[in-house]
């Protein structure tokens, strides 16, 4: 039994608090900025109160050229190119990993489990290793500037894999056995049975995905040349570099903002499912 202890209280709430003020506090300088003008951003001290320049600075941010001194396409463009990669990334990775642990668990074939090792072993070689002869095989593939280029090379994953292998064997046997006695095919047991038992799994997994796909830099930044393919993580890094020449830190920081937003709703609509898809044991 634990005891009450006021003391321990108060201190626990105390750190909570100090912690949430120094993960908050970026965040709430980042809005704060967003919401001035370019002239008000550049003087001493910083503002902390919100300005009434948001919607202004929105508009600008979201229909306008982006920073001067930066090549880039509108900002609702690359939030757009972002979306779609983190989306193709993080579905693509779900169906390929189901799939690959669905033949690994309920199909008996030669070497199933050395190619299950097979699999889990890249887990030792992340992308930046193999960066050089993946961006040659997509340069020969003709898909340098397109969607299919930035998502396509990143959608295999052996951590999915792995996960979806280890829920489908909590799944009693008698269900299979149940689902051959009433005449179910494999693709009908895995679309009927395994996959709504996956929910909360596939949830929790797209989350993940979707944040690691947003958050993309370094792959996106070497296949793409056409400012139309520019993505938004891109892009700031880009107007930081440029800031130097033109300071316009109201629009640097109208784009973090907007570049956080989509991560966090993803969060916030999914949170429950998320926690579930963590935590959950028994099927």
């Amino acid at each position: 039994m634990v005891e009450n202890r006021p003391w321990l209280a108060f201190f626990t709430h105390v750190v909570l608090l100090i912690g949430i003020f120094i993960i908050a506090l970026p965040i709430w300088i980042t809005f704060v900025a967003a919401t001035h003008d370019e002239i008000r951003m550049t003087q001493v001290p910083l503002p902390m109160l919100p300005g009434d320049q948001f919607f202004v600075n929105l508009k600008r941010t979201l229909f306008g050229s982006g920073l001067s001194g930066t090549e880039t396409a509108p900002v609702w463009r690359m939030l757009l190119n972002s979306l779609v990669m983190a989306m193709s990334i993080a579905i693509g990775k779900i169906a390929i990993s189901l799939l690959s642990a669905f033949a690994i668990v309920y199909f008996k074939f030669p070497f199933r489990m050395f190619f299950f090792w097979l699999i889990f072993i890249t887990l030792m070689l992340p992308v930046e290793v193999r960066i050089l002869p993946t961006f040659e095989v997509v340069a020969q593939l003709g898909m340098l500037n397109s969607y299919a280029g930035l998502s396509i090379p990143l959608i295999a994953s052996a951590t999915a894999t792995f996960m979806f292998r280890q829920v489908f064997l909590t799944i009693p046997d008698e269900m299979l056995e149940s689902a051959r006695i009433d005449g179910a095919g494999p693709m009908r047991f895995f679309w009927d049975i395994l996959i709504p038992l996956s929910r909360t799994n596939i949830a929790a997994l797209f989350v993940i995905l979707f944040i690691y796909g947003w958050n993309q830099y370094l792959w996106p930044l070497l296949i793409t040349t056409d400012s139309d393919m520019t993505t938004i993580v891109m892009s700031i890094k880009q107007m930081l570099e440029a800031a130097e020449q033109s300071p316009q830190w109201n629009i640097i920081m109208m784009t973090a903002l907007l570049a956080m937003l989509p991560p966090i709703l993803v969060v916030v609509f999914m949170q429950k499912l998320f926690v579930k898809g963590l935590t959950e044991t028994d099927k």
